[in-house]
């Protein structure tokens, strides 16, 4: 079943093409993984997906339902969120009250099954210690992970994570992997960005490449990451050269 589908998505901000005709599907229990230089559209792409952007033209399906240009909140209670490169928690509240946030407001639940739900995504994501500190006193990989709880917490089946471990060590990624996995195997389907090859490449099913606006490669990360016209665009050399430790 696809969960989420892009058809032909084009963006413009006046001249400016950040992203031309861009096609692809998720699949339901799938990890996609997003890759492409710096202003490839990705960013951009997603928020075309969850309705910051209208797209210039193209079409957008989460659950088999049209939501070109739907604002994002509805987008969301339809089954999608995303993660932001930027972490903006409530600093003024526990992390126990970001993630409940999500689960009322994004996911309509009365106080009762909000709470319940907010212990579940707590202890999923591994942050049962920092869950009545305040948000603005915990370090920034415990801020991902919060940042990552709240998307979780507004019960979407798909979810968009925009460079989530960047900043972490290779200690944390590996964390950060095996709780991806958990999600995943949760029943619920994914789309990373990441520049962290070794992230792309232990977490994702397929892979797909932008560069300039425009979907330049698709297929299995050993195909994607030998391809031409990724390593020219994006990688630089070859896999075998890459450290992706």
């Amino acid at each position: 079943m696809t969960s989420l589908e892009c058809k032909k998505v084009s963006m413009k901000f006046g001249a400016l093409a950040a992203v031309q005709m861009v096609s692809f599907s998720l699949n339901s229990g799938e990890i996609l993984g997003m890759i492409g230089p710096n202003g490839a559209g990705k960013t951009t792409l997603f928020n075309c997906v969850i309705g910051v952007y209208r797209p210039t033209s193209g079409k957008i399906y989460v659950n088999g339902i049209d939501v070109t240009g739907m604002k994002p909140h509805k987008v969301c209670r339809i089954g999608l969120a995303k993660t932001s490169q930027i972490m903006e928690p409530f600093t003024g509240m526990t992390v126990f009250e970001n993630v409940l946030v999500g689960a009322l407001h994004g996911g309509r639940m009365k106080m009762g099954p909000a709470s319940y739900k907010t212990e579940q995504v707590i202890e999923l994501v591994g942050l049962n210690e920092y869950a009545y500190k305040l948000s603005g006193s915990i370090p920034v990989p415990v801020r991902r992970r919060l940042e990552l709880a709240r998307a979780i917490a507004t019960g979407a089946n798909i979810l968009l994570l925009d460079e989530n471990m960047a900043g972490l060590n290779p200690h944390e990624i590996d964390e950060a992997l095996e709780i991806l996995k958990k999600i995943r195997d949760s029943g619920k389907s994914l789309i990373v960005v990441e520049h962290i090859m070794r992230v792309v490449m232990g977490i994702s099913d397929r892979i797909i490449v932008l560069n300039y606006g425009s979907k330049i490669a698709e297929g299995l990360p050993e195909e994607v990451v030998n391809n031409e016209a990724v390593i020219k665009a994006y990688l630089g050399e070859k896999l075998s050269s890459l450290k992706v430790a």
